[in-house]
């Protein structure tokens, strides 16, 4: 069930979804204000979470693969889909949807019913449409422009509320941070200033806090060394910010690492291999059943394999459904097909 809650007002989440090509991660360097993404960056494989300021805020900016990116396989392409909840527990204040202005394709008009598979159903409410130029115009004739285009441009627009910021392709542009800033504010107090939840942000925040604690007691004795060692050196005012500070760090530390790492993650893969693997096995146990028993044995490896390489993209769909039905009517995939198969032959 997707929620509206209240968060930080310190610090603005960004969750930055590219559809293809360099564009998410030149809007990230306009964000920021400097280049976390060289200029040849056109793709990346892994999630990633940069902090910075956007016009004075305090923003974090997450970013992971483009959503049209034919070179990830889905397995992965799940994996990285997780990881990027974790760096935005307990969720995004907005995603920036990012597109190149001249070059929109009929394809990206399903960006919308992706981003609901993906993210949650009330996903498209928390996104604004982020779109590259390198021309001539400005301001009000740029935008007039947009809002006379064409489809597939108008028409993307639409599915998104009609809310669409314009940025230049030259990131070292920043005349128009503020008004990126204003824009995401306004949509975020609209929304009752809230930030976007859904049951797979309440999973990745669960996953990170267990892992959190998880570290933080392998580390209990290092901590508790140091701060012996601080009441030697320091004392009253001094010492208090002393531990203070050192705590903060392994925090931070931990958090970073736990974002990236957790039980949720590292079961992503061995979730796909499994049902791959079952079900491989399965269906080359049954074509090899017409050589005989040795062909059963054969094919069953033979299948097990294959399904498992297959697996994560079963996995991801089976992922999306979890989004989108209540607890009660989550289904086990491996418990029905296995059921199905094996069931007493009719009479």
């Amino acid at each position: 069930m997707d929620k509206r809650k209240k968060g930080s007002p310190t610090e603005l989440r960004l969750m930055v979804v590219g559809s293809r090509g360099p564009w998410q991660f030149l809007l990230t360097n306009a964000i920021l204000g400097r280049e976390e993404f060289s200029k040849d960056v056109t793709g990346i494989s892994d999630s990633r979470k940069s902090t910075g300021e956007l016009a004075g805020r305090r923003v974090a900016v997450i970013n992971g693969p483009n959503i049209f990116d034919k070179d990830i396989s889905q397995t992965k392409r799940k994996m990285e889909l997780r990881r990027s909840k974790c760096l935005c527990i307990p969720g995004p204040h907005a995603f920036l949807v990012v597109f190149d202005m001249e070059k929109i394709s009929p394809n990206e008009i399903k960006t919308p019913k992706l981003l609901r598979e993906r993210f949650g159903r009330h996903c498209p409410r928390h996104c604004m449409v982020l779109l590259a130029y390198d021309g001539n115009l400005e301001g009000a004739d740029l935008e007039d422009r947009v809002q006379k285009s064409d489809w597939p441009l108008k028409e993307l627009i639409e599915k998104f509320g009609g809310r669409f910021h314009v940025f230049s392709k030259n990131w070292r542009d920043c005349s128009h941070e503020r008004l990126l800033l204003q824009k995401i504010e306004r949509m975020v107090a609209s929304l009752g200033g809230g930030y976007f939840s859904s049951s797979s942000f309440q999973k990745a925040e669960e996953c990170v806090r267990k892992e959190e604690k998880r570290l933080m007691k392998q580390r209990t004795a290092e901590i508790e060394k140091t701060w012996r060692e601080m009441e030697q050196q320091y004392i009253a005012e001094e010492l208090y910010h002393q531990k203070d500070t050192y705590t903060s760090s392994v925090s931070a530390e931990i958090r970073a690492k736990a974002e990236m790492d957790n039980e949720w993650l590292r079961t992503s893969m061995a979730r796909g291999l499994g049902t791959g693997l079952v079900v491989g096995a399965v269906m080359g146990a049954l074509f090899g059943s017409i050589e005989g028993p040795g062909g059963m044995v054969l094919y069953g490896i033979i299948g097990g394999a294959v399904g498992g390489s297959a697996g994560g993209t079963a996995q991801v769909a089976i992922e999306h459904i979890e989004d989108r039905v209540a607890p009660s009517a989550r289904l086990n995939f491996n418990s029905i097909f296995i059921n199905r198969f094996f069931a007493a032959p009719r009479p």
